[in-house]
């Protein structure tokens, strides 16, 4: 698999998933995973996760959406240069690259948008997050982490100071207050995990003890979020069950330490951020050394995740042809799992990359020039 030549192949990442003219195979598995779990989201009745075997499904709530953000900052790592950083008139045409993608992400977002389907596109803040990631193309991994840490730590207050000022207004639509603070995936909570991934991104991929380092630091991180979420719901409330900041936003009076405690999927917490942060980097690791153990076997998840963008946006397109209105059926997630699988697989054989990836890179390079 990693022997073909057929680079820029997912959303919206350039020569991005390629080090030393060949690809990283396992950055491909690991956005199949997050594309066919944000699938299981979107269509499966996920409930609330527990220790009963029955409950595990409510492991695709939230987290595969993280581990694509993740992956997102990665991608942008590798298409700015990697482990050494893009410098001199290489930064611009990087940061050209990465603007234009981002135009046509946050565009075709907005189709999918009119769509008018029951799902929370994500991609309008995906495009957003890229932008804001542009300042710190320069920055090592020790101080991209840094600066993960510092978001996780002020982005929920600074979400919910916005959010209760925009509601109070009225303007919690409105478009910025919605993409940056208030909106599903609030950019300014989220940008912790680009951060994260543009320091993966830095590291040597290709490497054992980095695969083996991200593993268990992404499941320290894990360990600590998830931790932290449960001691502080027991402690500030008991019983209850959190929906995170944004419940917040419409009260009166003084804050709540409960509005900052647990660690629910899309609660927006630090203690979110950090656990569900940490799968991501823990997921990113395991795919990286799966897909050099056994890369026939996982071709087709990897082909899911070449061609990203083309098949979360065929997802849309399909909900709403077919008049899908629920997310509650597991076997519809089976049919359309199997069918991206089946159409991935065989587009990347016939055709490489996919239609929507061909826009970008063609549209980015062209931008880009020499």
């Amino acid at each position: 698999m990693t022997t073909r030549r057929d680079d820029l192949r997912a959303v919206p990442r350039p020569e991005d998933d390629t080090a030393g003219g060949r690809r990283i195979g396992g950055l491909d598995v690991a956005r199949g995973l997050a594309v066919l779990g944000m699938f299981g989201a979107h269509l499966g009745d996920t409930d609330r996760l527990g220790w009963a075997p029955d409950t595990w499904r409510a492991l695709a709530d939230g987290r595969p959406s993280i581990l694509f953000a993740t992956l997102a900052g990665v991608s942008i790592a590798l298409l700015s240069g990697g482990r050494t950083p893009a410098s001199g008139d290489e930064l611009p045409r990087a940061r050209t690259r990465v603007l234009v993608r981002a135009a046509w992400v946050f565009a075709i977002g907005g189709v999918l948008e009119l769509l008018d389907t029951f799902v929370a596109i994500i991609l309008g803040v995906y495009a957003v997050l890229f932008v804001l990631a542009l300042p710190f193309l320069r920055w090592t991994p020790r101080r991209l982490l840094a600066a993960a840490g510092l978001v996780a730590l002020a982005g929920p207050p600074l979400t919910l100071w916005v959010g209760r000022y925009a509601t109070a207004r009225d303007e919690d639509g409105n478009a910025f207050a919605f993409l940056l603070f208030t909106g599903y995936y609030p950019a300014a909570v989220w940008l912790a995990f680009v951060l994260t991934g543009l320091a993966v991104g830095r590291l040597d991929l290709r490497a054992a003890r980095v695969r083996a380092g991200l593993v268990a630091g992404g499941a320290a991180a894990a360990a600590v979020g998830y931790l932290g979420g449960w001691v502080s719901t027991r402690q500030l409330a008991p019983g209850e069950e959190l929906a995170g900041i944004e419940t917040g936003f419409g009260e009166a009076g003084p804050w709540r330490a409960a509005w900052f405690a647990g660690a629910e999927p899309h609660s927006s917490t630090t203690f979110e951020v950090v656990g569900s942060g940490g799968v991501a980097v823990a997921v990113i690791g395991l795919c990286l050394v799966a897909a050099d153990a056994a890369p026939r076997l996982l071709y087709p998840l990897a082909s899911v995740g070449a061609l990203a963008l083309s098949v979360y946006s065929g997802q849309i397109v399909a909900l709403r042809v077919l008049a899908v209105d629920s997310a509650d059926d597991w076997g519809r997630w089976a049919r359309f799992t199997l069918a991206a699988v089946l159409l991935a697989t065989g587009w990347r054989l016939l055709l490489g990359r996919g239609p929507l990836e061909r826009l970008l890179t063609w549209s980015s390079r062209r931008t880009a020039g020499h």
